[in-house]
């Protein structure tokens, strides 16, 4: 028992060091010694883990991404207004300047693979159907409250709410800007977008 968990942590501290390599030096550039050298062990300390860089990322993208639909759902099921919902989805999607900007140069590098690697395709779509289920949570009970278009369906609306998020928050990352009033204003943007669509 006490095996397992020791080697849990190493593997999360390996996770760790692959996403700090992959921040810092982008996806081409990292090998599995970068990321030994990040985490603090020999290569074959990552080798024990991990068959090979592919393998490690492969668990990097599921891991990332896991994490941040787990802190989505949390905070959203806090809230029991449909208002209340969304502000607090697009809060933990906004995580902060700094959070953001790591999350979205290595996601960004994960997407531009994604049709070419079917995994991480895969694991993508994960992601996605967990910001879907909170979308429709948001929607439909927005449309209770009698807040949100009738009209709309989750099935057409959900990813739209997702692509505002992802957008306001790229576009964000473009501007290089290290102005923490910038993320807030894009964030105020976000969520004044979102609920123009909600409210047609």
């Amino acid at each position: 028992m006490v095996r397992y968990k020791k080697s849990e942590e190493k593997r999360k501290q390996i996770l760790y060091a692959a996403f700090q390599a992959l921040t810092e030096s982008g996806y081409d550039s990292v090998t599995l010694q970068t990321i030994a050298d990040h985490a603090e062990v020999s290569k074959g300390v990552v080798h024990y883990y991990f068959e090979n860089k592919e393998a490690v990322l492969v668990e990097l993208l599921a891991w990332l991404t896991g994490k941040i639909s787990a802190k989505e759902q949390t905070a959203v099921q806090e809230q029991h207004t449909a208002t209340g919902k969304l502000a607090a989805y697009i809060d933990s999607a906004f995580a902060g300047p700094a959070q953001n900007r790591s999350f979205y140069r290595v996601y960004l590098d994960f997407l531009a693979r994604a049709s070419r690697i079917p995994v991480y395709r895969e694991i993508n779509q994960r992601f996605y159907d967990s910001c879907a289920a909170i979308s429709t949570e948001v929607l439909n009970l927005g449309q209770e409250e009698g807040i949100f278009s009738r009209e709309l369906t989750p099935d057409k609306t959900s990813p739209v709410i997702r692509a505002i998020i992802d957008g306001c928050l790229i576009q964000w990352l473009m501007t290089d800007d290290d102005d923490d009033d910038l993320h807030a204003t894009f964030k105020e943007s976000c969520y004044t977008a979102i609920i123009k669509v909600l409210s047609v």
